[in-house]
This record gives C-alpha cells, structure tokens and sequence, in this order.
C-alpha cells in the first residue's frame, strides 16, 4: 500500500516527517537514517540501532559482547559498502 504525505522543507532544508508515519514505522528521535539520490529522487532508509533490535527480538541464542560487535560492524559494512 502506498500512501502519500506532503510536507514542507523548514529552515536549514529540515523535512519534518508526521508522528504518526514515525510512529508506524518505529523511528524515534536520534535515530539513524541512510539518504540515497536515485533518478531525482531522495530515498530515505532508517537504520536500526543494532542494540535496540536485539532488545525487540526473541531471543533464540546466546551470544558474547564481542561476538555481537564483531557481528554488528560486519553488518554496518555491507550496509554502507552498498
């Protein structure tokens, strides 16, 4: 289902995105956001902290801080490397 928002561009080229699309979408304040340009176009992707998702989940294994780390920037690689 598409849905379609207008908003305005605020000073400093600030776009306010409605509480309620932050709200369904699970974004909060502070948290990340990947901006690709792509045929005119701003395509924005929100990136989970690594830390709050593993909070969310099931947990179904057990894991060392390392291991998590080591884990969580090989992730931050591929995403970025793209």
């Amino acid at each position: 289902m598409c849905q379609t928002i207008i908003s305005r561009v605020g000073k400093r080229g600030a776009i306010y995105i409605p509480k309620g699309v932050l709200k369904r979408l699970g974004i909060n304040e502070g948290d990340r956001v990947l901006i690709k340009l792509a045929d005119n176009k701003v395509i924005l992707e929100f990136i989970s902290d690594p830390l709050s998702l593993a909070l969310k989940v099931k947990k179904w294994a057990k894991t060392t801080v390392e291991e998590f780390e080591e884990e969580s920037e090989g992730e931050q690689d591929e995403l970025y490397s793209s």
